[in-house]
């Protein structure tokens, strides 16, 4: 009898919540909520005809659903061609994010050289730099360099990312110099031992970091507008929003749009969600 009682407490034990657990939860379901609701009310309005998305009262579905504004955005876009070129920016600015942040990271956790804590400061100021200062000196650039309408004049720009060195970096710190010990005795240098032991040990922040860096370039819509003329060079933010100037103010049109340019990024979150929250936590924990 008694062991059935410690199990049922057992059990209940497992399954019990404190009151802060229950606040954390509380909050973070509401936060869901507000963030979900905008994004259920563009997929509900890009299906509806044009006339009823001004109606009073407003209403959620449509009595007579259509995607009559996604044939429409299809038509007048070349929306193939800049899923293309954002994945390929995209691609481009994570592959060399994580290869010059890991560098830079790796410099400043793992090796000692005079002035090493100055430049680090001066790196993670950059942090407070708006990139809306950066984009006439940047432009000028590019142009000087030949890049503009380029894959790379659109990209280039947008690796720089001191926030990701700060991340890195912390998570660096937290390895064990045991492992970096033991390569050393074996005769590996700097850069073998971050390939052969840093790297592989720090997939999962490698794996959130690379996750994000493609999602914010691929949102990215400013500097891309900038450097880009050739409607075949777009990214798809780019495309899209010259798209909705042709609509103007055809709401359906527009969230159709919003829907398209976001249904990619869902795709990968979708598909990488676990590398996302594994690495996000081990951040947390290693940092």
């Amino acid at each position: 009898m008694s062991g059935e009682v410690n199990t049922v407490a057992t059990r209940r034990g497992r399954f019990a919540v404190s009151p802060a657990s229950a606040l954390v939860y509380f909050a973070a379901f509401w936060a869901a909520v507000f963030w979900l609701v905008p994004l259920l009310w563009a997929a509900a309005t890009s299906i509806k005809p044009e006339a009823e998305t001004t109606l009073v009262p407003l209403r959620w579905l449509s009595d007579n659903p259509t995607l009559a504004a996604y044939r429409e955005v299809w038509a007048i876009g070349d929306i193939p061609r800049w899923i293309v070129n954002s994945t390929i920016v995209s691609v481009i600015v994570t592959a060399l994010t994580l290869a010059l942040c890991s560098l830079a990271a790796y410099g400043f956790s793992k090796t000692r050289f005079p002035g090493r804590s100055w430049f680090f400061a001066i790196i993670i100021a950059g942090i407070l730099v708006p990139s809306q200062v950066l984009i006439v000196p940047l432009f000028t650039q590019m142009s000087t360099l030949g890049l503009v309408d380029t894959y790379w004049g659109i990209a280039l720009p947008q690796v720089v990312a001191p926030v990701m060195v700060f991340i890195l970096k912390r998570f660096f710190d937290a390895i064990p110099r045991d492992y970096e010990e033991a390569a050393r005795i074996d005769g590996a240098g700097h850069l073998r031992v971050l390939w052969s032991v840093i790297l592989p040990l720090s997939r999962p922040i490698l794996a959130a970091v690379g996750i994000f860096t493609f999602i914010g370039s691929w949102n990215n819509f400013l500097w891309p507008f900038v450097a880009t003329t050739d409607p075949s060079i777009m990214t798809l933010p780019v495309g899209l929003g010259v798209v909705q100037s042709v609509y103007g103010i055809a709401y359906a049109q527009n969230m159709a749009a919003a829907v398209i340019s976001a249904v990619p990024l869902l795709i990968v979150f979708m598909v990488f969600q676990r590398r996302i929250v594994t690495g996000i936590a081990g951040a947390g924990i290693k940092g």
